[in-house]
């Protein structure tokens, strides 16, 4: 799985990175400790809001909170027990085969965090990361908070979720599952929003390699989401 993350790239990394043309909130600060329910970058692909027949723009939105919420949901939150999707059933569950045909997105990060009980029964957490920032494979949903009248500027609730894959590199020793991380070749294809079938997103799904990254045990500091330094990324023996 995937319950916690680091992302540090600035907004400028970001719209280089992925080729975006416009971005949407405040710029959010680095993170080494990004826990679900926060709010988080994501890019996606989306015609502007007042021109739904107009071509699709990509843009990085930073309004967006992790933990979906679907738009038929009564309570938002349900979004904190939704922070990941399994890929295998994601166009086939109900919270999440609406956003899979037509509102995925990509969480750009360092790395993410998960932990491993050793012989005494204790979490030791570990960094995984790879040679170079990461692209985790999401989906992202609005929901109408039916409180306000359909003009307030805070009515919609955007949402977001990291698709997950079984772990078989060296991450698959610490946790029987990882996310789905998209090679750039695969970054526009799962972005592009004219991808509605399910089938093929399932056959784009099953088609992307499986990602190889390295873990290094760091700080139990990092277990308390309040801690955010960049000591939380360093290994434990150095």
């Amino acid at each position: 799985m995937c319950g916690r993350y680091a992302s540090t790239s600035t907004r400028d990394d970001l719209l280089a990175a992925y080729d975006t043309a416009t971005t949407v909130g405040d710029e959010l600060p680095p993170s080494y400790n990004i826990a679900p329910t926060q709010h988080v970058n994501v890019v996606l692909e989306r015609a502007p809001r007042h021109e739904p027949d107009a071509e699709p723009i990509r843009q990085i939105n930073s309004t967006v909170k992790w933990g979906l919420v679907p738009s038929w949901a009564k309570d938002p939150k349900i979004g904190s027990r939704m922070i990941n999707a399994r890929s295998e059933t994601v166009t086939s569950k109900p919270a999440f085969k609406a956003a899979a045909a037509r509102r995925r997105c990509i969480l750009p990060a360092d790395g993410y965090f998960e932990w491993m009980k050793d012989e005494n029964g204790r979490k030791i957490p570990f960094f995984l990361h790879a040679d170079k920032p990461i692209a985790m494979a999401g989906l992202y949903e609005l929901w109408p908070n039916p409180e306000l009248p359909e003009d307030h500027p805070d009515r919609w609730l955007w949402t977001c979720t990291v698709l997950t894959r079984p772990a078989t590199d060296a991450a698959g020793h610490i946790h029987d599952r990882c996310p789905v991380l998209l090679p750039e070749s695969f970054v526009g294809p799962w972005l592009d929003p004219t991808l509605t079938d399910r089938d093929d997103v399932d056959a784009l799904l099953n088609s992307i390699p499986e990602p190889h990254l390295q873990p290094y045990e760091v700080s139990t500091a990092v277990n308390n989401p309040r801690n955010n330094s960049p000591e939380l990324l360093l290994p434990v023996n150095t």
